[in-house]
């Protein structure tokens, strides 16, 4: 080896040369990996028309394999787990040995906002299309499974029939913008960004202007004064504001977002107006766009960008560069003053009317239980319901005469607006069932654990989320739960390998958010689960302060307390 010109007698160092990090914005247009070389190659959502005419016709085996694993997520479509393989397996198997032959389909619910007649026809295709399957994502979406690539087209023309689609429900694009399930309704409401959101959706669903970003981009809107649509951990938020000059509108925040690397979305400090929000929406899309990192995949989300810049690079680039004028400085928002931020049970509605929110099991319903809350809710005067970012559910505009009996009908489908708190606050992702990212089983664990909970803890009435994810990607949010359970592995008293999690403890969003603590070594099986929860809330009830969340509890109690 050549010895160097400072030191004759060193080996000379082999010099590479850094690619940078993929920022279109600076030049790094060439491709850097395969996910951006597909990308390149096709526009996602071309994918449809093949699916169309040469996929739902030929079948399984004639897709090919970057539009199965990849473009067909342009159209909401992921294929699910082959059943009957363990999580011991998940990281060790190629993907077309976790692959079945079905699909997982999300129906993308902008803001959560259903008519019933589209409720309805979301049930049919379930019953007819998905063997039942429909759970509530914790935002805002349906999920079917079992779908057949053959079914897809039908699917569609069903759905789209009643105004809804699957275009960008996954992918690397704008996914579903969630909102204020009671926009418009509430009688607190700070502002209605109803109009924004759709004009939101208008510019950018299907528009190939932003069908290539990064990575996925999440969208959170509400003029809610509960902060309810978890904003703190999208990648753009608006919060509805009171501007003491301008009067109301939103104050911006970005680059939130949680998977194995969480972080709190950043104010911006900049107030924004009603009308002027797709604007600033689309400059941050934009920004994400082209300044977003697409070298690594695990370096992707806008977070990591936003945490580079800092929120004052990122003002200015948006203004100078994307809206070409400045932004109004304005507050933040206010703390909520409860922690509850799910709408559940029967409130006010600015016109005299009542909305009722109502609490399936960890987000778990059918298809035959939607048309029947469908039908519900018709013939109790309303045509419009809503989903939420907690997996719940609410029929608006009920005559305060209709309020009982429509309570009373959804009790009898075991969808109460009257929840004990563990039904309220338990919430699941989709776990090991369909999910090829998952290690352990979580959705018939959460049911069970809240039903097995409400036998221990009767009385216990203190708001307390439990989150359950299959594995480390948070999808059901574990870091900013009271107490967030992270799929994994774990061995047992026997020595023996099974199903169990890692214990998060005291994460919280709205009233002081944070990510919580993790306790060095704690873990409980599977089966210890509903004992080791019982045992900390126990120990949550006996030694609290007066009024003391258990988020601020857990922040200060000992190991030994939380263990």
């Amino acid at each position: 080896m050549a010895a160097s010109p400072q030191n004759p007698t060193a080996p000379r160092r082999k010099v590479s040369r850094h690619r940078g990090e993929g920022q279109w914005a600076v030049g790094h247009l060439t491709p850097l990996n395969g996910n951006e070389q597909f990308k390149k190659d096709d526009d996602g959502l071309n994918v449809r028309t093949r699916i169309e005419t040469i996929y739902s016709k030929r079948g399984f085996d004639s897709i090919d394999p970057n539009d199965l694993r990849g473009r067909m997520r342009w159209w909401g479509l992921y294929t699910q787990r082959k059943p009957g393989i363990d999580g011991g397996k998940t990281a060790i198997l190629e993907p077309e040995e976790l692959d079945d032959r079905y699909f997982m389909m999300r129906v993308r619910i902008d803001g959560g906002r259903l008519t019933t007649r589209q409720l309805r026809v979301i049930g049919e295709v379930s019953q007819e299309f998905a063997r039942g399957t429909a759970d509530i994502t914790d935002r805002q979406n349906i999920q079917y499974h079992w779908i057949r690539i053959e079914d897809v087209p039908e699917i569609w023309n069903r759905l789209e029939a009643v105004g809804l689609s699957t275009v960008t429900a996954c992918g690397d694009t704008p996914r579903v913008m969630v909102g204020s399930p009671v926009a418009g309704i509430a009688e607190d409401e700070i502002v209605d960004a109803t109009p924004a959101l759709e004009e939101m959706q208008r510019r950018v669903l299907g528009n190939k202007a932003y069908s290539n970003l990064p990575r996925k981009f999440k969208t959170a809107i509400s003029g809610s004064p509960l902060l309810d649509v978890v904003h703190e951990i999208n990648d753009v938020a608006f919060v509805g504001v009171r501007h003491p000059e301008h009067g109301p509108g939103f104050d911006l925040w970005v680059g939130g977002g949680l998977s194995t690397n969480p972080k709190l979305g950043v104010r911006l400090g900049a107030w924004v107006p009603l009308e002027e929000v797709p604007d600033v929406y689309e400059g941050v899309l934009s920004i994400f766009r082209d300044y977003g990192y697409r070298r690594l995949r695990n370096r992707a989300r806008l977070k990591f960008l936003v945490a580079d810049w800092g929120a004052e690079r990122f003002r200015q680039v948006l203004e100078d560069e994307y809206l070409k004028r400045k932004l109004v400085d304005g507050p933040a928002p206010e703390e909520p003053v409860q922690q509850w931020r799910d709408h559940v049970g029967v409130h006010r509605q600015k016109d005299g009317r009542r909305y009722v929110g109502f609490a399936p099991r960890v987000g778990r319903v059918d298809g035959a239980t939607l048309t029947k809350i469908a039908e519900l809710a018709e013939a109790h005067g309303s045509g419009r319901v809503r989903t939420t970012v907690e997996q719940k559910m609410i029929i608006l505009d009920v005559e305060e005469d209709q309020v009982d009996s429509l309570v009373a009908g959804l009790e009898a489908l075991d969808l109460t607006a009257r929840p004990s708190t563990f039904r309220r606050g338990t919430m699941a992702c989709t776990g090991i069932e369909f999910c090829k990212l998952a290690i352990v089983e979580t959705k018939v664990r959460g049911a069970t654990l809240i039903d097995e909970l409400e036998r221990r803890l009767p009385d216990f009435d203190e708001p307390i989320t439990i989150n359950l994810n299959g594995c480390p990607n948070a999808c059901a949010r574990i870091q900013v739960a009271d107490i967030g359970l992270k799929g994994q592995l774990v061995v047992d008293d026997r020595g023996e390998q099974v199903e169990g999690y890692q214990v998060h403890l005291g994460g919280a969003l709205g009233l002081e958010p944070g990510f919580g603590r993790k306790v060095r070594g704690l873990k409980v099986t599977a089966r210890e689960l509903p004992d080791y929860i019982e045992r900390v809330l126990t120990r949550y009830q006996e030694r609290r302060e007066d009024g003391e969340r258990f988020a601020t509890w857990a922040a200060r109690a000992s190991e030994e307390e939380l263990s």
